[in-house]
């Protein structure tokens, strides 16, 4: 791993490197030349300097016995006392990625063993619940805290989270502790036969999608979209043990503090729709959204858009699909207008059935759609609707 060396006596503190940094990580103090952590191995300084007083020179990087680390450690996310839906997602990952081969770890804070009896049912081998009272409300160094302990205990080769609120605040604070790498928000994990994992996301605005490694450190973090993973099915009889765990006052010891609670006023969450509806560019007013909102009232499903349409003030960014927005999972999705660049189709391409509407032949929604049709939405629309009339599925 390379950095900046300073050579003090060969140095006469002219103060040449500190002007010429373009990321003013150098400065001149006490007598002597300080690199701060802005510096971007530029190189700018060390050709500059008229005495050879900077240097760029590697240092041995630390390194680590992947072969005392195993498994993956899945953190098991309560809301509203019950699991996640995230959770059995990221432990159906876990059990695709070990097939048998490794194990599959649970962290879970909660005082209610049943939750902890419930995920011995998922297939987890062994589940680390954490029941001190200090854990009851999310509270970020006390829960990094409880990972922390939990990777002590176990030596996970990896540790997903879910790229929830609550996960992304999460993540990056572990991972920052253990000094070990974090990719955030992916949608596809592979892991190779020597332990290291694939963390696939997109990147420069959806354009590519990036293969991230972090093959120094361990554990591998990552942190995982919701809707994106198939979730693990219950089993019949429970394969997995619970082990209580208890974290020292050190630990828990904290200056934030709970002081009350208010419920979040119950919102539809279009990450939880069977059905959705789905406008783009094709519409031509915003008025026109009320259609597509008819329409998907009558099918029992909810409206969604596109980035433009909320960029242009037609709806709320909470009914937007895609990198930026929400990403679905719905049995059925009807985009009208819709063109299918890669940062929406990124957010919903793991739908059951996906119906396109678009005048363009080539546009890329075709490519993803199990049933597409050209034509103007504002001509197929009315036939559709009738269609569904007919059928006895939608009533006036």
């Amino acid at each position: 791993m390379a950095g900046l060396v300073w050579n003090r006596e060969a140095c006469t503190l002219c103060g040449l490197c500190a002007e010429q940094c373009p990321f003013g990580a150098i400065t001149l103090a006490d007598g002597k030349v300080e690199i701060g952590a802005g510096c971007r191995m530029c190189r700018l300084c060390v050709k500059g300097c008229p005495q050879a007083a900077l240097a760029l020179e590697d240092t041995p990087r630390k390194k680590v016995d992947k072969s005392a680390w195993k498994g993956i450690l899945v953190f098991a996310e309560v809301e509203e006392g019950a699991l996640h839906p995230v959770t059995l997602e990221l432990i159906g990952k876990a059990l695709a990625l070990s097939a048998g081969r490794h194990p599959v770890y649970a962290a879970l804070a909660a005082q209610d063993s049943a939750l902890a009896q419930e995920l011995t049912y998922y297939g987890v081998d062994r589940v680390l619940q954490y029941p001190q009272q200090e854990l009851k409300h999310f509270i970020c160094e006390r829960y990094a805290a409880m990972l922390e302990d939990a990777v002590a205990r176990l030596l996970p080769a990896v540790v997903l989270v879910g790229a929830t609120p609550l996960g992304r605040s999460l993540a990056p604070r572990t991972a920052t502790r253990l000094r070990t790498g974090l990719t955030a928000d992916c949608t596809q994990l592979e892991l190779r036969e020597n332990g290291d994992l694939v963390q696939i996301r997109p990147a420069f605005g959806g354009n590519i999608m990036a293969q991230i490694l972090t093959p120094h450190t361990r554990p591998q973090f990552a942190t995982v979209r919701y809707k994106v993973m198939e979730a693990a099915q219950r089993r019949p009889e429970a394969a997995g043990k619970v082990e209580i765990c208890r974290l020292t006052s050190e630990n828990l010891s904290t200056r934030a503090e709970v002081v009350s609670l208010k419920a979040k006023p119950p919102a539809a969450d279009i990450a939880q729709a069977d059905v959705l509806v789905v406008g783009g560019r094709g519409l031509k007013k915003r008025e026109d959204l009320a259609m597509l909102e008819d329409l998907a009232r009558r099918l029992g499903g909810q409206l969604a858009v596109t980035r433009p349409l909320v960029e242009a003030g037609w709806a709320d960014q909470s009914k937007q699909i895609g990198l930026s927005g929400r990403t679905v999972r719905p049995r059925l999705i009807l985009t009208f207008g819709v063109s299918g660049a890669i940062q929406f189709a990124a957010g919903m391409s793991a739908a059951e059935t996906i119906v396109a509407v678009n005048t363009d032949r080539e546009a890329p929604i075709f490519s993803i759609a199990h049933i597409g049709i050209v034509g103007d939405l504002y001509e197929v629309l009315p036939a559709f609707e009738a269609a569904l009339r007919e059928e006895g599925i939608i009533h006036e």
